[in-house]
């Protein structure tokens, strides 16, 4: 029985999954075999009909080049392209090279006339979204500047100690992720990582630097932020480098007349040195710096007592109390409205010049011209007191923007008749409570 079994084990034939019962013992065959073979052992195969569709294409698709030569080396007239020398010496035998240097050339010149000269962005690219910090964005202009920066789609960050500034001005902001506010004086060092700096922390009344003198630090700790991660930075200069200016209307290389150790002497002395240090840091440091000397500017969320004329004259005219002019009122003042300051430093910024830009509207008035201004928008009765005059007025004050027009392609808009309206509205309703509407109806500030 054993010797059976053992027998039938050694006949019986073992299965296979490659054999059919009742088939010879060959493997089966299927469609799939010679393709197989073919992938795995005949590569080079396929190198070559690649090579051959690629041939193919390109002889009945044939890309003309004379022309983008033509242009490229200046049209053959005087070897002025781009290109041209550069492969005039070639031969037959370079014609790799030749050919290397025009790809390359061409690469060159149409990312410079598509990007730099048309000024349009290549399709499928979208402009980066900035990270801008805004010293003082809580005050009047810098609340301003923030809508726009904001509205644009870049992401600002708001550093303000609030001794003029108010967070009215940017309440509208909360919540939005893309908006921070920071309480901090930036005559202490901050670290931050951002592209572009707009320097307006000061304050810029009468009132309120003769309380709290203004000094240089702040613009220090910002140049020094600016060097350390290669932001772009933007100083708000003012008119009063100009001093009592002896020359009319004031041209940015006027170098100005300022009486050193006057009572206005902390605020002009001390923007005079904010630009020195400016300047130093981009002659010394390579540091990315821009400047705008600001004329007198109005709008709403002006400080109601800040001791300004044009807030003065309105929040006076408005409680029914009789308008101070200092002097004999014809002393002249340029007055623009803060859009129209506010497009200002936003193209200084983009721009390619330094500076300095003088920002203003050239509209020349004297005190009393402004009190009839200002009757006009609020009160026909309203009165005029007359007191001494301070010391260091300027007498005239009248921006030269022939600069900003030229390279800027800036100029004010509005008028001061259509934009002090805007501020009447505005002023009334903080000061009384009622709604912001104009008089005569019309739109809201």
């Amino acid at each position: 029985m054993a010797s059976e079994l053992i027998h039938r084990n050694q006949t019986t034939p073992q299965s296979s999954p490659n054999i059919s019962p009742g088939t010879p013992s060959s493997p089966v065959r299927n469609w799939k075999t010679p393709f197989r073979y073919v992938a795995q052992k005949q590569r080079f195969f396929f190198v070559l009909v690649g090579i051959a569709i690629a041939a193919l294409f390109f002889n009945s698709f044939p890309v003309s080049t004379s022309s983008l030569f033509q242009e490229l080396s200046g049209g053959g007239g005087g070897g002025s392209g781009l290109i041209a020398g550069s492969v005039s010496g070639l031969g037959a035998e370079s014609s790799e090279v030749t050919r290397r240097v025009l790809y390359e050339a061409y690469t060159e010149g149409f990312r410079g006339r598509n990007v730099a000269a048309t000024g349009k962005v290549p399709l499928g690219l979208k402009k980066k979204n900035l990270r801008i910090v805004v010293t003082g964005g809580a005050g009047f202009v810098g609340s301003h500047l923030v809508d726009r920066l904001i509205a644009r789609g870049d992401s600002v960050i708001v550093v303000d100690n609030f001794f003029t500034g108010r967070k009215e001005n940017l309440m509208h902001h909360f919540g939005n992720p893309k908006f921070e506010l920071i309480r901090h004086d930036v005559v202490e060092p901050i670290l931050l990582e951002v592209d572009q700096i707009y320097h307006l922390a000061c304050p810029a009344s009468p009132v309120h630097y003769k309380f709290n003198p203004t000094n240089v630090v702040g613009t220090l700790n910002m140049l020094g932020l600016a060097k350390r991660v290669g932001a772009r930075f933007l100083l708000t200069s003012t008119s009063e480098v100009y001093g009592d200016p002896l020359q009319h209307p004031q041209v940015e290389t006027y170098w100005g007349n300022v009486n050193p150790i006057g009572v206005r002497s902390c605020y002009d002395e001390g923007k005079r040195t904010a630009e020195t240090l400016t300047m130093d840091y981009h002659r010394s440091l390579g540091i990315e710096v821009r400047i705008a000397r600001i004329f007198n500017t109005y709008g709403p969320r002006m400080c109601i007592d800040d001791g300004r004329v044009v807030s003065n004259f309105v929040a006076q005219a408005l409680r029914k109390e009789p308008m101070t002019v200092y002097g004999d009122g014809k002393q002249t003042r340029s007055f623009q409205y803060v859009s129209d300051l506010v497009e200002g430093l936003i193209r200084l910024m983009e721009g390619d010049h330094v500076g300095p830009f003088n920002l203003g509207n050239p509209g020349e008035f004297t005190m009393l011209e402004l009190a009839e201004v200002v009757q006009e928008a609020i009160d026909p009765n309203a009165k005029i007191e007359f007191r001494p005059n301070t010391e260091d007025d300027p007498h005239k004050r009248k921006p030269d923007i022939s600069k900003a027009k030229q390279l800027l392609g800036w100029e004010p808009t509005i008028s001061l008749r259509k934009g002090l309206p805007l501020m009447v509205s505005d002023f009334r309703q903080r000061i009384f409570g009622t709604p912001k509407t104009l008089i005569g109806g019309g739109a809201t500030a």
